[in-house]
């Protein structure tokens, strides 16, 4: 990378905890449900565990409910149980649009945890990838819709899909993707992401409050993805 100045951590609104600072057991809840992908198959959500998303859902809000042994609610205990609830309607009313298995994308070697954090730049410009620890073969396609939702998140929980279409046309170019194969990730990353609790079961079950920031955009991101579905999809695809 030559002399000079230390190249500084990338910046984003939406940051991820690098893998080598999480707790072992939080890693490996992340590989089990996909989120991020350590192996090739497909997440949980999608390998028929229909049930797991309405017991995480009991079981994260027993956690920030009250209870003589637990100290006072705070406004974060409250927003979690306004989005858990929120989010088991959600699946409720969308279940009928989860992905068929072996639905999957085309699969390709990936990064596997592609983020702000892991991207090194001198200045302006990129000058390293880092933390190839998940490197492995997954759906190629998965991992850059996975990445543009935490690039181009805002802090209210909407993307910046002028950013996103600019930077899906350009992986398009670069490695040959067409619009189905786009439109298949986005659809696996959504439902995915409608079936993700990793931050909370951080808090409620590890102790760990390092991705508290990140909870209020990541959770309203899942709504407002499926309210404007095909914008998302557009944005991707065209």
């Amino acid at each position: 990378m030559g002399r000079g100045a230390p190249p500084e951590r990338g910046r984003a609104d939406h940051r991820a905890v690098p893998p080598a600072r999480r707790p072992a057991r939080a890693r490996a809840h992340r590989a089990d449900t996909g989120h991020g992908g350590r192996t090739a198959s497909a997440p949980a959500a999608l390998r028929g565990r229909r049930r797991r998303p309405r017991a995480d859902l009991r079981d994260h809000r027993r956690a920030a409910g009250p209870g003589p042994l637990r100290p006072p609610r705070t406004s974060f205990d409250e927003l979690a149980e306004h989005r858990l609830l929120e989010r088991r309607a959600l699946l409720e009313r969308q279940a009928h649009r989860r992905p068929a298995p072996g639905a999957e994308p085309a699969a390709g070697w990936v990064h596997g945890d592609f983020h702000p954090l892991n991207v090194l730049y001198r200045g302006t410009e990129p000058t390293a990838i880092v933390d190839w620890d998940r490197l492995g073969v997954q759906p190629r396609a998965e991992e850059a819709v996975r990445a543009a939702a935490i690039f181009f998140v805002r802090p209210c929980g909407t993307l910046d899909l002028a950013k996103v279409a600019a930077y899906a046309g350009a992986y398009r170019s670069a490695c040959g993707a067409g619009a189905d194969e786009l439109a298949a990730a986005v659809h696996r990353v959504w439902w995915e992401r409608l079936n993700d609790f990793w931050m909370l079961a951080w808090r409620y079950q590890l102790g760990d409050r390092r991705t508290d920031p990140q909870f209020p955009a990541a959770a309203a991101l899942a709504v407002w993805w499926t309210r404007e579905y095909r914008a998302v999809r557009d944005a991707f695809t065209r």
